[in-house]
């Protein structure tokens, strides 16, 4: 029986523009450097997905039922089922100086913020900028390559991968896990006390358990203090 909604799995892909063959997004290291996509500090590693969840692109989301583990699909998504038609309307000419007065040297395919908003520079001459304000893949027909890389079964692997999803930096098998019941304890390692945003990931993590085991009422999380034993001093 193929995958259904609900499922938690680890997916990999490679995405691609049809009408151009680049890649934007991938999960895959060795991808995303032969593309020149590569980013220092990103985690390339399967994506976790619920099935079901918007966690990706509905069209891909939707093609994911039925797959198995191990299958690759390539699946066609057209602009109107990714980030919609271009919008002519969205493009505007704004001063170059508007920009170097706050030191800002605009160049093509730069993204910018103007009027609270971001744009991408499509031309500069005659001491004017043009911006494009629709979203970079307006307009595209995109091609995802999607490999299910696992299905995970049991609560433990299951929690362990929405808490990664929240700290990515911090490997999933550094938190000890206890389900009992109504209450979910995580033991939180020394790696994860300090990332920027921590309180929010974890009040992040405590609702998606929540969500998806409705029996959980209560996540509590440890972080443990040990003092150093001084130098010199009698252990």
């Amino acid at each position: 029986m193929g995958l259904q909604k609900g499922d938690f799995i680890l997916l990999n892909y490679v995405a691609r523009v049809k009408e151009t063959g680049e890649v934007f997004d991938t999960t895959i290291e060795e991808v995303a450097k032969r593309e020149r996509l590569y980013r220092e500090g990103e985690v390339y590693e399967p994506k976790l997905v619920v099935i079901g969840e918007g966690w990706v692109l509905k069209a891909l989301d939707e093609s994911l039922i039925g797959m198995e583990v191990g299958e690759t699909k390539t699946v066609e998504i057209p602009p109107e089922k990714a980030f919609g038609p271009r919008d002519p309307e969205k493009v505007k000419r704004v001063p170059l100086k508007h920009f170097t007065a706050r030191g800002i040297n605009p160049t093509i395919g730069m993204q910018l913020e103007y009027d609270g908003k971001i744009a991408t520079v499509r031309a500069i001459g005659a001491g004017r900028v043009l911006l494009d304000f629709n979203p970079p893949l307006a307009g595209k027909t995109l091609v995802y390559e999607a490999t299910v890389a696992k299905k995970l079964e049991t609560p433990e692997d299951k929690i362990k991968a929405l808490i990664h999803r929240r700290i990515p930096p911090v490997e999933a098998d550094k938190f000890k896990l206890a389900i009992e019941g109504e209450l979910v304890t995580i033991e939180m390692p020394e790696d994860a006390y300090y990332i920027e945003g921590i309180q929010v990931a974890k009040r992040g993590i405590a609702l998606d358990i929540q969500r998806f085991f409705p029996e959980v009422t209560t996540v509590k999380f440890i972080e443990t203090f040990k003092a150093e034993k001084a130098v010199g001093s009698k252990s």
